[in-house]
């Protein structure tokens, strides 16, 4: 027996990023009765960007400000939010979902997993240790912290290489380290970073240990090439190595990948019906604010048309 309340739903959104609101505007739409649900504050990874420059119709537009623009458009609609949510269970296998929280148990007839991805970390010695001392996976958030410091950027995508130039703006030196000799970055963004005279590139190396007493104090480095070590001093690491998928509550509902993304069909349904998959959780090609917003707008009108077929079904 429970003394929690129950609160229902036609559809659940799991995470507040591009995917989560997107979804939200189109389940509204779409004249469902919509509720999103996020363990952190709403927005987002892109909340955390200093810049955007590649969703249309913005020429750039910092991501918390566009952030701020999807959840004002979703709150016209007057979805039910919940930011900060502790979620300690969720029954996707059922066909009336359960998401259970301290204090209530929602219920709905179809679930969007929105919950984005995380930055993957070195797992190297030393990087867990210093998290808040001299590791950090978000060069907006402690940028500041580094006025000219030495510091090193990890990774070879578009992230590394703008966090890099962002970093640049505090640091006296960002050394941008690759395991590969080319860059995954886009041309346009290797141009810059190679312009920009605080970065020095290190290329076919790989970190092994991170180093310090208090905080960091040193990075070592394996040349993938004569498979020596190098030293290098500096006080900070930036790793920027891809992403993982936040995933954690779902896992044995439904089926993922190797890397444990979840598989969707081209309506973005997963394995269970009634459960969709939206934004840089599932299996994509490409993770970016625009791709993850057309998701969730697939997400949601492929979960309207399901819900208008449950038409036995009550919660």
């Amino acid at each position: 027996m429970t003394d929690k309340k129950v609160l229902n739903y036609d559809v659940i959104i799991l995470g507040s990023g591009p995917a989560g609101f997107s979804s939200a505007i189109y389940s509204a739409r779409g004249n469902l009765k919509t509720a999103i649900i996020d363990k952190n504050m709403f927005g987002g990874q892109p909340s955390n960007y200093l810049e955007i420059e590649n969703y249309p119709g913005f020429p750039v537009i910092g991501g918390f400000e566009l952030m701020q623009k999807f959840e004002e458009h979703a709150d016209k609609f007057g979805i039910d939010k919940y930011p900060m949510t502790e979620i300690e269970r969720i029954n996707l296998k059922s066909q009336i979902k359960e998401i259970e929280t301290p204090d209530t148990i929602f219920k709905a007839k179809a679930v969007i997993i929105a919950t984005g991805a995380q930055a993957k970390k070195l797992n190297i010695k030393g990087e867990t240790e210093f998290i808040g001392r001299g590791v950090s996976y978000c060069a907006v958030c402690d940028g500041a912290f580094y006025k000219d410091k030495i510091i090193a950027v990890v990774g070879g995508g578009n992230s590394a290489l703008e966090e890099a130039m962002y970093l640049t703006k505090f640091a006296k030196k960002v050394y941008v380290i690759h395991r590969r000799e080319t860059f995954r970055a886009d041309k346009l963004v290797c141009q810059r970073a190679c312009r920009n005279e605080k970065i020095e590139f290190i290329m076919c190396a790989q970190p092994c240990e991170i180093i310090g007493n208090q905080c960091v104090e040193k990075l070592i480095l394996k040349d993938l090439k004569n498979n020596k070590n190098i030293e290098l001093c500096l006080d900070g690491v930036f790793p920027y190595i891809g992403y993982t998928p936040n995933i954690d509550n779902f896992i044995g509902q439904v089926e993922q990948n190797s890397e444990g993304f979840i598989e969707t069909d081209i309506h973005m349904q997963t394995s269970l019906e009634g459960v969709y998959a939206a934004g840089d959780v599932r299996n994509t090609p490409l993770r970016q604010v625009v791709t993850a917003a057309s998701d969730g707008a697939v997400a949601a009108t492929c979960a309207v048309k399901y819900i208008e077929t449950l038409t036995q079904v009550t919660v």
